[in-house]
């Protein structure tokens, strides 16, 4: 999958082309490079770390069941609904600049977050996060970009960007576990202010700054319609949870999320510089790339939180020993991304995609018969492979499908979307099936009693429903590839050069 976010190599092309021969190479750019990769990194680990900590969070701030979701969901919203925005404002108000802004930004939120006393606290620092990783992602990928201008020397940088992506995920679990277990939760957040700050002063007299030229007008409007609107979709959701999905409360903010939508879909078509071009949308195969990648997110993150609890409430593992269960999901993805690198060229992106969202739907409905005595060895090693390959057979050729046949001035958006959609598809799907979950839960105690025994089959039922709904999002991803996409000798090729593969988090 593509981390080609906001000021990608593709939008920022006309601010180095017909330069580069005249420009010798920057004498710095490897140390630069590492410096980037320390930035990248911190990202990748908060996305992971922080969900090994969600029980011990939730338990030391007293967080309700249906209101944990948002210890996810406010990163992910924010990250995601203000991407193409901070990709933006990266090529426009200096790459360096907002890159050390970005740091700076994620590491205050980090302390808010490890200092929080209670829920709300922690959300709006999950948020804050969420707001600097928006500024903090785009600057650092378009840095790799402007700074290696010689293909090789390009595709190197960008397949070390990738092996952090991927390699960093998996270090988060690790490193959630023993923070966790050994130190407190609040140290998986905590643990970005050092790295943040050593990347910032490493990079002030290391990175060179660069910006885009010519009109920078940005869409503030617009990202201001897409987060309300994302954000009043998951209130909604959460509100559903609490009150019923009949309540006017409930329906109150669906509807107000529909119409925020709706103005934000108004607004693109009529703004002379629009954050999202509604053209990047109608080709057949990249507005089916982006449903889907929305499907996958919203099937496959929320299957991250309830595992998470299963394991350690209901298996009764240590933080440290969750980590180390999610290891094959991590070294799954990796290596089926290689071989989809290979395949693609020869196949095409239907096939690899067919195969990966079956694969996925298959590792779901699996997950759906876990009881109280489940195996890990039987019931989720299984799973947690066959999701990883299939996740893997999708994102690469994904990219590759949202990059196919888009002008030029568009690629960029066109990429980062790919991104954004998962991020905002793993919100949603978060917050909706962790309100199915709490429902499920709430009718099977009120059926069954409420006892000890009852309440752990109540938590049982509650997964094993909340899987079921996330093997009918993926299995809606399924449909979607083999209806609408279709394989080009441009889908081949598109995208393939430089691709940085993503951890799915």
């Amino acid at each position: 999958m593509s981390n080609d976010v906001g000021g990608s190599r593709a939008s920022i092309a006309p601010d180095i082309s017909g330069k580069s021969a005249s420009v010798p190479p920057d004498p710095k750019r490897w140390i630069a490079l590492a410096i980037i990769a320390i930035a990248q990194l911190m990202v990748v680990l908060d996305a992971t770390i922080v969900n090994i900590a969600l029980p011990s969070a939730q338990e030391a701030l007293d967080i309700s069941t249906a209101d944990r979701q948002w210890i996810i969901t406010a990163y992910t919203l924010t990250f995601g609904g203000l991407l193409l925005l901070g990709g933006r404002i990266a090529d426009f108000f200096g790459r360096k600049r907002t890159l050390l802004i970005g740091l700076l930004g994620f590491a205050g939120a980090s302390a808010l977050g490890g200092a929080a006393v209670n829920a709300g606290t922690l959300f709006a620092a999950r948020g804050l996060q969420g707001l600097f990783g928006a500024l903090l992602a785009p600057a650092a990928l378009s840095l790799i970009t402007v700074t290696f201008t010689e293909a090789r020397e390009r595709a190197k940088a960008f397949g070390v960007f990738g092996a952090i992506a991927g390699g960093g995920a998996a270090i988060g679990l690790l490193a959630g576990g023993l923070l966790t277990e050994y130190a407190n939760w609040r140290w998986c957040l905590l643990v970005n202010i050092p790295i943040a700050l050593i990347a910032f002063f490493a990079a002030m007299p290391v990175v060179r700054e660069s910006r885009a030229h010519g009109d920078t007008r940005y869409d503030i409007p617009g990202a201001i319609l897409a987060t309300a609107g994302q954000i009043a979709l998951v209130y909604g959701f959460t509100k559903a949870a609490d009150d019923g999905w009949s309540s006017g409360v409930t329906i109150g903010w669906l509807a107000g999320a529909v119409v925020l939508l709706g103005a934000f879909l108004w607004w693109e078509s009529h703004t002379s510089h629009p954050l999202l071009p509604l053209r990047v949308l109608f080709d057949r195969n990249r507005g089916a790339s982006y449903l889907v990648s929305i499907l996958l997110g919203a099937g496959m993150l929320g299957m991250f939180l309830f595992m998470t609890f299963y394991l350690q409430q209901t298996m009764g593992y240590s933080a440290l020993k969750s980590g180390v269960a999610y290891l094959p999901f991590s070294g799954g993805i990796i290596a089926a991304a290689v071989i989809a690198s290979r395949l693609l060229p020869r196949v095409g992106p239907k096939v690899l995609m067919s195969i990966g969202s079956v694969l996925a739907t298959a590792a779901m409905i699996w997950l759906t018969q876990l009881d109280l005595d489940s195996s890990y060895a039987v019931h989720i090693l299984p799973s947690f492979v066959a999701m990883s390959f299939g996740m893997g057979l999708v994102f690469v050729p994904l990219s590759s499908v949202a990059l196919s046949g888009v002008a030029n001035h568009d690629a960029g958006v066109a990429s980062a979307m790919v991104n954004t959609t998962q991020q905002v598809g793993g919100s949603l799907g978060t917050a909706l099936l962790n309100t199915i979950f709490t429902t499920a839960v709430t009718g099977y105690l009120a059926d069954h009693g409420t006892g000890p025994l009852e309440q752990a089959h109540a938590a049982i039922h509650g997964y094993n429903v909340a899987f079921t709904a996330s093997a009918i999002l993926l299995a809606a991803a399924a449909v979607l590839v083999v209806v609408l996409v279709r394989n080009t000798a441009a889908d081949r090729t598109a995208g393939a050069e430089e691709q940085v593969p993503v951890m799915v988090h």
